[in-house]
């Protein structure tokens, strides 16, 4: 673990940031670039596994199963032959619809929690269920959240704080709720003037604004090595398809993606097969590695691009 070279990669970078990094579950470094500690920034992607874990604690629960069509619980799902996507489908990002029409289409509408799931339910697959890996940029969050907002009868934020936030003692972590937030310096990849509106920022957007620390985050991946949950959710699903929205070859799992040795990702070119976590648009991560024992969390506010991410992942590795 080469933590001084840590800290030099997040400094030439040149963005607000935050950087935690637990061995044992213990703390090994905690820093701050231009913002305190309990300053939260928006996860993107990086937010997704929050919402996994909980489906997988609502099944383990039985409040349903994985394997459940979504039109069980969403009887207007069925629309055009989608009577066969199931919830594991969903986690899988192999439900056939990884959008409507398209991502900036499925992004315009994001807002609007109602017309969201509306133009889901009426939406024609775009393969069949299982077929092929595409990346769910928006609709994972919809898909997932409008079936356990109608399982529970509960919102989608207050599932969040009572079931995964404050168990994990996520203190400062939240979704769609108003608050300081870190502006975006973005690039290309990162639509910087959308989440920049604050009406986006603080709308409930499950696959996009969740917003948190990295204190925080590394709290939520700890508490998955410590309970033992991770094994269900990160059993491969995936091993290194070339995923059909993205255009590069990820391994998934039902809610993370996955450590991938020799390849340049943001968990790092020397990470075990077993490490999961999530990427966030190329602007902050999150990742777990169980044989290493090792947790980092690093937020920032600007992209930073693959080979930024996998470089400060790979110092932490050694």
């Amino acid at each position: 673990m080469d933590l001084r070279r840590v800290v030099e990669l997040v400094e030439e970078n040149g963005a607000l940031a935050q950087l935690c990094v637990l061995r044992d579950g213990e703390v090994v470094l905690d820093r701050a670039w231009g913002v305190g500690p309990d300053t939260p920034f928006v996860l993107f992607s990086a937010g997704k596994p929050v919402l996994a874990m909980l489906v997988h604690r609502l099944a383990g629960q039985g409040a349903l199963s994985l394997d459940d069509p979504i039109a069980r619980h969403w009887p207007a799902f069925a629309e055009h032959g989608k009577d066969g996507i199931t919830v594991r489908h969903v986690l899988r990002h192999r439900s056939g619809l990884p959008y409507v029409r398209s991502v900036r289409g499925d992004a315009l509408i994001a807002t609007r929690w109602d017309r969201s799931v509306r133009a889901l339910a009426r939406a024609r697959p775009h393969s069949a269920p299982g077929a092929v890996c595409a990346y769910h940029v928006l609709s994972h969050g919809f898909l997932l959240g409008e079936v356990v907002r109608r399982v529970t009868g509960r919102p989608l934020p207050d599932l969040f704080r009572d079931e995964v936030f404050a168990p994990a003692g996520m203190r400062h972590s939240r979704l769609g709720a108003p608050g300081s937030r870190v502006p975006l310096r973005g690039g290309p990849v990162v639509p910087r003037a959308l989440f920049n509106r604050r009406s986006v920022r603080d709308a409930v957007i499950p696959a996009a604004t969740v917003s948190s620390t990295a204190r925080d985050l590394a709290a939520f991946y700890q508490s998955l090595l410590d309970d033992g949950s991770w094994r269900d959710a990160t059993t491969p699903t995936s091993e290194g398809e070339t995923d059909r929205v993205s255009g590069t070859p990820i391994r998934w799992s039902e809610g993370f993606q996955l450590g991938y040795p020799g390849r340049m990702r943001f968990i790092g070119s020397r990470s075990s097969r077993l490490a999961f976590g999530h990427n966030g648009s190329n602007v902050c991560f999150g990742w777990a590695d169980p044989e290493r024992r090792l947790v980092v969390a690093y937020l920032t506010n600007r992209l930073g691009g693959g080979p930024h991410q996998c470089a400060v992942s790979d110092a932490v590795l050694g």
